[in-house]
């Protein structure tokens, strides 16, 4: 997922060896702050390697982002403050920005950490032999410089509204380690050295990530000594680790949170559950390099025959919200005067015969010039990304279309199909984050192999609309370009939003500080913070 539509409070955790369970345990008793324990967390998918410029994904992301740092971050409130930044100074006609570094900085082997592993990093990201799909942002810059170890300074052509953001979406990466080696194939990718809170201890393939405490982080010390993720793509398989008390951390899906916990008392007395709207939705994709998805017409009845409200009662269990733009219900990007496309299969056979799709031959099935229209709809395993996939189907059938459905493991699906464009259509999602800039995913100069405008979108009007929204500083005026944008994509159809659920994290009550209610920035912001009394842990058998 792209740098700044990535939600970056994810939690990584995992588990070593099977543990002996804490028997007779009072969760409801006050515990002091303590250092130690483990922190195990289920992961639906497992990362392609660890280098989140050129992974590209949230499973990447979000390990990644307990192992590197970025100069800047968001704090629970979503307002940006310093990360390996101490401060920053903007100039004043808004094309510079000067970081000030925290002294005495080092990467987990022990090598001091310094501006030139910003420079070596912005190097990397905008090099043109990187296979990244952050590129763009850093090429706005048109000098970058190191006056002394502490200080990066970048200056742009003109103001770039996204450009602080974009300096908290950046892993720096250790110059030492990398300087001689192909970004692209090395195999630090798979064995990192950060300067975050935590570093890799081991990573076993198809079974969990477990990381360590840092002792050199940037930061200061984590509370918790390790954090494991456990690879476990079923939902229902995680569901039963949590019940048997073998992780302590996992992403409820809405049946388990509104149908199997009310159910059962005994869950509610050892796992707290939570709900917040994130900044993610779910979207059905058309790859518009195929026919017959670069005809509107075609891309316009598949909207209208999909019923989006079927999907949030049946998948959600009402637990999501409807869209019809890509922005997160509620903010001032989203723009108000859209609504979903409405649940029409008649307007959806009149667009298609429009476009010269009719039953010509009485078999069922809509055909032009004696071709069925039917095609795949790839997704990876997410439980309601098939479900979704699923009622799709059905009502893609209703109207005389043959859809057919095929699920990968989630590795795969973006090597061999999405990176290569080796589709026709998809289920997917976008995890955005706080800046409202789309640049990555919906300009035009975006398609190339391993970019994020893998459909093959392409929009003067959008390209210019963007491009707008990147140089404009005054907040009204980006709003009302960046509603603009949304109408367009409305218009054309490129993609059918499906909806916005809600996040459903469900915690062990053994972890303890974690704030309630939660703040803007969701639960996972403060989770170096988090604690497990040493009650509470599990005696682990180690490996």
């Amino acid at each position: 997922m792209p740098r700044n539509l990535v939600v970056s409070v994810t939690l990584m955790l995992v588990a070593c060896g099977r543990p002996d369970v804490v028997q007779h345990v009072d969760l409801d008793q006050s515990y002091p702050t303590q250092a130690g324990g483990t922190l195990i967390d289920a992961m639906t998918g497992e990362p392609s390697n660890l280098i989140s410029m050129l992974a590209g994904e949230s499973a990447a992301a979000a390990i990644a982002g307990n192992i590197f740092n970025s100069l800047l971050k968001y704090d629970k409130n979503l307002e940006l403050v310093g990360e390996l930044a101490q401060s920053w100074e903007v100039s004043p006609d808004q094309k510079s920005i000067t970081f000030h570094l925290k002294p005495g900085m080092l990467w987990a082997d022990g090598k001091p950490l310094t501006s030139n592993d910003v420079l070596f990093t912005w190097r990397l990201v905008t090099d043109e032999h990187t296979r990244t799909p952050y590129g763009a942002d850093y090429k706005l810059v048109q000098k970058a410089e190191t006056p002394d170890p502490l200080t990066f300074r970048v200056t742009y052509a003109q103001p770039y509204a996204p450009a602080l953001d974009s300096w908290a979406g950046l892993h720096i990466l250790p110059q030492h380690l990398l300087h001689d080696q192909d970004i692209n194939t090395t195999a630090f990718a798979r064995h990192p050295v950060g300067s975050h809170y935590y570093q890799l201890s081991e990573w076993k393939n198809g079974e969990r990530i477990t990381l360590i405490r840092n002792p050199h982080a940037s930061q200061g010390q984590a509370r918790i000594d390790r954090l494991v993720s456990r690879f476990i793509p079923d939902p229902a398989a995680q569901f039963l680790e949590l019940m048997a008390d073998n992780i302590d951390s996992m992403n409820l899906s809405p049946i388990q949170y509104a149908r199997i916990f009310p159910a059962r008392p005994e869950l509610l007395k050892k796992i707290a559950q939570y709900r917040e709207l994130g900044n993610a939705y779910t979207y059905l994709g058309f790859n518009l390099h195929h026919k017959p998805w670069d005809d509107k017409r075609v891309r316009l009845a598949i909207n209208y025959a999909i019923d989006k409200q079927e999907l949030i009662d049946g998948v959600l269990l009402g637990l999501g919200e409807s869209i019809a733009s890509p922005y997160k219900p509620g903010t001032r990007w989203s723009n108000p005067a859209l609504k979903p496309y409405p649940y029409d299969p008649k307007r959806a056979l009149a667009l298609l015969k429009e476009a010269g799709f009719e039953d010509h031959d009485g078999d069922g099935l809509l055909d032009r010039n004696g071709k069925p229209l039917s095609f795949e709809i790839l997704t990876n395993q997410n439980k309601e990304r098939q479900m979704s996939a699923v009622l799709i189907q059905r009502r893609l059938k209703d109207i005389g279309i043959d859809a057919h459905i095929r699920v990968l493991e989630w590795a795969s699906f973006i090597g061999r199909f999405i990176k290569t464009g080796d589709f026709d259509v998809v289920v997917l999602g976008w995890s955005l984050g706080q800046e409202p800039d789309q640049f990555n995913i919906w300009h035009s100069s975006q398609m190339d192999p391993g970019k994020f405008n893998f459909i093959g979108y392409s929009n003067p009007t959008v390209d210019h609309l963007l491009e707008a929204g990147r140089l404009e500083l005054n907040p009204d005026k980006r709003q009302t370009l960046y509603h603009s944008f949304a109408k367009q994509l409305y218009d054309d159809s490129p993609i059918v939003y499906l909806y916005a659920g809600y996040g459903l994290p469900a915690i062990h009550k053994r972890v303890r500080g974690i704030d309630s209610p939660a703040p803007p920035a969701g639960i996972g912001h403060n989770s170096y913070e988090w604690y497990i009394p040493e009650p509470l842990r599990r005696n682990e058998i180690s490996q």
